[in-house]
């Protein structure tokens, strides 16, 4: 989706790329052996980046005061322990209603949540998390993943060490040769209606289509508050609904918006007919991660189908707030230029939203 021939992309995907979140990160009680203890590490944590990824830079402000054993790192905010497949930035979005800045972590270097998270064993498993992720978004777009496949080792380590260290320009470089652009522009997104031949497609390994990978992160609250401010801490992944479909537009030429796009996803929030469509046929998984033969980390399993969440809301609730790469944009905006600067390098675009359903 994104412009690969433009050098340096767009300003808005500058933006993105170059955006960073103040992060202090204390460590916790149970494992601090000196005293005093040690102050909380203060570090920007690119938005586009991972929480493992951290790790070697948080490490020296407290290994002298760690326990003896064996480092399984994670991290927890107010009792919740990280998802660390998660973009930062989305998890910043997600759970703090009202920005907090510094965001105060806790970090743990023991006691690793089995039971609640997929195991992490450092970079290599965020780096495959993320590679299994671009072949499922490139699966969604053209219907196969060869591209990503056939990479050369030189490009995928390129890839990865862009993304790694926030180089916007050294990514595109890597991504214009994945030929994963829809067609459109930034102000509609269209169908090509013309269809290539099996032949074609098997010697190009892409099919033009309008599907876009979008993931969706639902955090429904359930008291009557009048600022979000006031909205209770999630204190479990059980209260954030997560929705792993692409969005398929249909009609050709047809511009739509980010509003006509959640419709699409949450079509049980609003009482007139969706303008788009959803393909919940994709291989999907907790971790974001499609199987590719062996090459996935860690535990899998199938998100639920749009359909099983249409018992999510009452009647009444309404949307309270959208936001995306920590923006909170009109829901006219047109959905073509929100895919087209505001995804994530993994080649998904991460929704985060509020939605307030009071029990009658």
């Amino acid at each position: 989706m994104i412009s690969g021939s433009k050098g340096a992309g767009t300003e808005a995907q500058q933006y993105v790329w170059g955006g960073a979140i103040p992060l202090q990160i204390h460590l916790h009680e149970s494992e601090v052996t000196t005293l005093p203890p040690p102050p909380p590490a203060l570090i920007l944590a690119p938005r586009v980046g991972y929480l493992p990824l951290l790790v070697p830079q948080i490490k020296p402000f407290f290994s002298s005061s760690l326990p003896p054993g064996v480092d399984t790192v994670w991290f927890e905010y107010k009792g919740l322990p990280l998802k660390w497949y998660i973009p930062t930035g989305t998890l910043f979005d997600l759970l703090c209603s009202e920005p907090e800045r510094p965001w105060n972590l806790t970090i743990h270097f023991r006691g690793y949540p089995a039971n609640l998270l997929i195991p992490c064993e450092g970079e290599d498993s965020v780096k495959w998390s993320f590679i299994n992720a671009l072949k499922e978004a490139a699966y969604i777009i053209n219907g196969n993943c060869k591209n990503i496949m056939n990479m050369s080792q030189s490009d995928q380590t390129e890839l990865w060490r862009s993304v790694l260290n926030g180089q916007l320009e050294a990514y595109l470089r890597v991504y214009s040769k994945l030929k994963l652009d829809i067609v459109g522009d930034d102000f509609s997104l269209k169908l090509n209606t013309s269809r290539q031949t099996n032949s074609e497609n098997e010697a190009t390994g892409t099919t033009k289509s309008g599907k876009i990978p979008v993931r969706l992160y639902v955090r429904t609250i359930n008291e009557d508050v009048d600022e979000l401010e006031d909205a209770p801490i999630v204190d479990s992944w059980e209260n954030i609904h997560y929705i792993n479909c692409p969005v398929e537009i249909h009609g050709e030429g047809k511009a739509f918006s980010l509003n006509d796009a959640i419709k699409a996803l949450l079509p049980m929030l609003f009482t007139e007919e969706a303008s788009v469509d959803v393909d919940s046929q994709a291989p999907e998984s907790e971790s974001g991660e499609v199987s590719d033969g062996g090459s996935s980390r860690g535990s899998q399993k199938n998100e639920e189908s749009l359909s099983a969440h249409t018992g999510l809301f009452k009647d009444g609730a309404e949307i309270k707030l959208v936001r995306i790469q920590g923006i909170e944009p009109r829901l006219d905006i047109p959905f073509g230029w929100v895919v087209k600067n505001l995804m994530n390098p993994e080649q998904y675009l991460h929704i985060c939203i509020y939605v307030k359903a009071v029990q009658p």
